[in-house]
């Protein structure tokens, strides 16, 4: 864990928080809200964005896990791709619904997937960095998400 984290992962995890930020952004500043919405339409502001981005990063996190499985044989196998359908299967299940409390259940779905990650790196099947990564970006993924609760 204590290896240095690549360049790329680093940048292009940190520009994938873009979305997040920016639905947060968009919940502090009424005014901004107002000018995107106008421009840009609902569904790319406040908490729909990160709701709707959260299920696009839920679902590629799965991909990764579903990676990290191939590296695995029989039993030991068949438990890490069951285990790394699960986010993706989760969000689809969140947005099914009509839950008012969408953001609630993406947060907790994020602190689960750090619990996969660890699962997956504890297994040997990770980057050795990728869990100081992990936690630092769901970490911030988790302050956006509750700008929703913070700014109301």
């Amino acid at each position: 864990m204590n290896k240095p984290i690549p360049n790329a992962p680093l940048l292009l995890s940190l520009a994938g928080l873009a979305p997040f930020f920016w639905g947060a952004l968009t919940l502090a500043n009424t005014d901004l809200m107002a000018w995107s919405q106008m421009w840009l339409g609902k569904g790319f502001v406040g908490a729909q964005v990160q709701i709707t981005y959260s299920v696009v990063i839920m679902s590629f996190m799965s991909g990764v896990l579903w990676g990290f499985s191939t590296k695995t044989t029989q039993l030991k196998a068949a438990i890490c791709y069951t285990l790394s359908v699960l986010p993706a299967l989760a969000v689809f299940f969140l947005i099914s619904t009509n839950s008012e409390n969408k953001i609630e259940f993406l947060m907790v779905g994020f602190c689960l997937l750090i619990v996969l990650d660890l699962i997956f790196f504890r297994l040997d099947l990770t980057p050795p960095w990728w869990l100081h990564l992990r936690i630092g970006i769901t970490f911030l993924v988790l302050l956006c998400l509750s700008a929703k609760f913070a700014l109301a």
